[in-house]
């Protein structure tokens, strides 16, 4: 069973659409560009749904310890 972590070693920000893409099982570029696509019509939902994940999501670290 896949659990939805940060990811640390594939991130650009915060790592949400690196784990987002591992829990997903598809490559996490492609989660990349859905999100910059969708910021188009949708800026303040898909940016605060980010920073949501970036608080609600943990991190790998804290998920491997």
């Amino acid at each position: 069973m896949n659990k939805l972590y940060r990811t640390t070693g594939d991130r650009k920000l915060a790592g949400v659409c690196g784990g987002l893409g591992r829990y997903f099982n598809i490559d996490p570029t492609i989660v990349r560009i859905v999100m910059l696509i969708l910021i188009i019509p949708f800026n303040a939902a898909i940016i605060l749904a980010y920073i949501i994940g970036i608080f609600v999501i943990p991190s790998e670290a804290e998920v491997q310890r």
